[in-house]
């Protein structure tokens, strides 16, 4: 076992059991946590519509939605200028995968989040196939813009389990129990289509 796969999974261990169901009903119980500067954002700052997504790299259907989805949902509005996007972690069972690809991702350099999630999602298929752990991390790895000594360093700092843990506890709060949960300005949107989803931006646009 490597260096870096065991201080994920150490990771994993030391986060408590707040993990997500795979399905179920979804209420929202109080208003989805604000945008702060520990964020992972992609598009402009000041773009009128945030969507927060809640995802795990262990979810089918987030995999699905980054490789099918996500990339004319970007072109169409974020790269547009209309839509501020935020993912945030609620990792899915088992907790020994999805926690430490979270960690992964938030030890990237900020710049280059966005595209391990893009490795994690798209390698994810593998992995539940059977797959090797350390093969699904490799691209990951690679497109992080760090060195594994630096991952492995990162992952074992309380601010990274801190930050994990800011995105579950807002999901729980929030009422987001299965993944993938999408916010639009603040609301629920359960149509997770590209369609569902524009006509949800389009909306909470003209609301303003």
């Amino acid at each position: 076992m490597t260096a870096l796969r065991r201080t994920l999974l150490l990771l994993a261990l030391a986060l408590p059991a707040c993990l997500a169901t795979a399905s179920g009903p979804s209420r929202a119980q109080t208003p989805v946590a604000p945008v702060t500067a520990a964020d992972r954002i992609l598009g402009r700052a000041d773009a009128p519509v945030t969507v927060i997504e809640y995802a795990s790299f262990t979810c089918h259907h987030c995999a699905d939605w980054h490789q099918f989805v996500f990339p004319l949902f970007k072109q169409r509005l974020i790269d547009t200028g209309q839509v501020r996007f935020v993912f945030r972690n609620l990792p899915t069972d088992p907790a020994s995968v999805s926690l430490p690809a979270a960690a992964m991702a938030r030890c990237a350099a900020p710049e280059k989040y966005f595209d391990v999630v893009a490795a994690l999602m798209h390698g994810q298929p593998a992995l539940l196939r059977g797959g090797r752990q350390e093969d699904w991390y490799a691209p990951a790895i690679a497109a992080s813009g760090r060195t594994r000594d630096q991952l492995t360093a990162c992952a074992n700092l309380p601010a990274t389990r801190a930050a994990i843990q800011r995105d579950i506890d807002s999901a729980n709060a929030a009422g987001a129990t299965s993944t993938p949960a999408f916010f639009v300005n603040g609301r629920r949107v359960t149509d997770r289509s590209l369609g569902g989803l524009e006509v949800a931006v389009r909306a909470a646009a003209a609301a303003q």
